[in-house]
């Protein structure tokens, strides 16, 4: 998500006792989950309608704005919320609970509650996991923002963070952001906002990657931003340092675009040229964070054609990675408007999720739908699956 900074607050441990949604005692394959036990034979659900190797996933709410506003932690406490989340998906994202402010609070404490209880989720759901993140300028806490450490020190920090965090969920996780947002929107690293590549210089980066790669092995090791869907300043700064890296023999195995999106701007209709060239390197790619916020007055409901547009630019982003044969992980970020970021961060926009407040499907779901059937289809009919790529 693109940054903000929230105070963590703990949540009650017996909250994390509530029943799950059940399922098989095996753990889902780093190559893709199996089919559960209560799949839909009618490919009714965008799991079931999805190609084979092909994840469709979602962030599990939680974390972050959440903690500020007037409801319970929707994971623990929400059960239609669990129940869609376990029937539609695939493929799980914390979309805060993973980040160094909530997962690491104090220095010599980690709070893994809740990150625990989304992989147990997503074991009884045969679904992967993507986490997020583990070097980041934004939502980190206060003791390493603030605190008066040497570049030893630091160093050792992030070290010991990668490889507790990524150590933990070692054969449980399939995809890491190892590093989030490092570029700006003019290709420049964030040397001042990213404590990290301030203090430590670039060559972090690097580091980071071959940790988290000793740490799990099998784990698939991504890059992840914002504004890069389009081949631009941001995207040809990743490109090139993704080059850079890979000849140096840096565990680097994919990149991924976030996708927040707007109606009131263009589609970016390069996304698969995009996608294609970091393919070409033999990475694998992914869309991660994907929401379309609509400009909707307050107390309005978005028109049939917003909605029709919506959809389509849902639709446009998934055939995009349809089309390259490394994306095999496609994310929306949140599918319920009741639960999305976008109205506490972008006054104005909102409804920017597949589904209402409610859980009832709008037309980006239909549409995200119907292409996967589609998707599927044609491979069937090709007599192959959409497969991962395993070139490194």
């Amino acid at each position: 998500m693109r940054p903000f900074r929230f105070a963590t607050v703990a949540l009650a441990t017996a909250a994390l006792a509530l029943p799950l949604l059940g399922g098989s005692a095996s753990a889902a394959s780093p190559a893709g989950p199996k089919a559960p036990p209560h799949a839909h034979g009618s490919h009714d659900r965008l799991r079931a309608a999805a190609p084979e190797g092909f994840v469709i996933g979602t962030a599990v709410a939680g974390g972050g704005h959440h903690l500020e506003q007037d409801y319970p932690d929707p994971f623990t406490y929400d059960k239609e919320y669990r129940k869609v989340l376990g029937r539609e998906f695939s493929s799980v994202s914390p979309e805060n609970q993973m980040k160094w402010d909530y997962i690491h609070p104090e220095r010599d404490r980690y709070d893994f509650k809740q990150a625990d209880a989304i992989v147990e989720f997503a074991r009884k759901n045969h679904q992967v996991v993507r986490g997020h993140t583990l070097l980041w300028h934004s939502q980190n806490p206060a003791w390493l923002e603030e605190g008066a450490f040497t570049k030893a020190e630091l160093r050792g920090i992030l070290r010991e963070h990668i490889t507790k965090v990524v150590g933990r969920y070692k054969g449980k996780i399939q995809q890491w952001d190892v590093a989030n947002e490092i570029f700006d929107d003019q290709g420049n690293l964030r040397t001042q906002e990213n404590i990290w590549i301030r203090e430590l210089g670039p060559e972090i980066v690097a580091d980071a990657f071959r940790w988290a790669h000793k740490a799990d092995p099998k784990a698939k090791l991504f890059f992840n931003d914002f504004n890069v869907e389009s081949v631009n300043a941001k995207s040809d700064a990743y490109y090139a340092l993704v080059k850079d890296l890979l000849k140096q023999r840096v565990p680097v195995h994919g990149f991924s675009v976030q996708g927040h999106l707007s109606t009131r701007y263009g589609f970016p209709g390069d996304l698969a040229d995009n996608l294609h060239r970091f393919d070409a390197l033999g990475l694998e790619t992914a869309v991660t964070e994907l929401d379309v916020r609509m400009d909707v007055p307050e107390g309005s409901l978005p028109s049939p054609a917003q909605e029709k547009q919506q959809a389509e630019y849902y639709q446009r982003m998934l055939e995009a990675c349809l089309d390259v044969d490394g994306c095999n992980s496609f994310t929306i970020w949140g599918f319920t408007d009741k639960y999305s970021w976008v109205p506490v961060f972008f006054e104005g926009e909102g409804f920017a999720t597949v589904m209402t407040e409610d859980f009832d499907r709008k037309p980006a779901y239909y549409a995200l739908r119907d292409t996967l059937k589609d998707a599927r289809h044609d491979d069937c009919g090709k007599g192959g699956p959409k497969g991962p790529k395993h070139r490194h």
